[in-house]
């Protein structure tokens, strides 16, 4: 029974001292890390060390997303097409990989307010 209360006093405690994140949070984020920042809260582009990064949330949904463009999709060869799928399947959990306009894009997608700076 110890443990039990323990255990479940644990749980309650680091759920009560988790942040929420929210649009103006990652906007001081993105401000202080960016060497460029265009975009107002809940849809950002911009640039840290010459790569191109946007941020979109839905904050009724609860939901965020980074994306970033890696490589054009026609330089990659098969091991490496095969290499993301199975990454995308067994060693990724919110980082994913995707194919748009010819281009192999990183996508991070998380619940918005349970995101912490330090995932950002």
């Amino acid at each position: 029974m110890k443990y039990t209360f323990l255990l479940a006093g644990l749980f309650i405690t680091n759920l009560s001292i988790s942040q929420h994140m929210s649009n103006d949070k990652l906007d001081t984020i993105f401000k202080t890390v960016s060497d460029t920042i265009q975009g107002e809260n809940g849809r950002w582009q911009f640039i840290i060390n010459d790569i191109p990064i946007i941020c979109v949330t839905d904050v009724n949904h609860n939901r965020m997303r980074i994306i970033s463009p890696i490589v054009e999709y026609s330089k990659l060869d098969e091991e490496m097409k095969t290499n993301a799928l199975v990454a995308n399947f067994h060693t990724a959990l919110d980082v994913k990989y995707a194919i748009s306009e010819n281009l192999l894009w990183s996508v991070f997608i998380h619940p918005l307010k349970e995101l912490t700076e330090k995932q950002v």
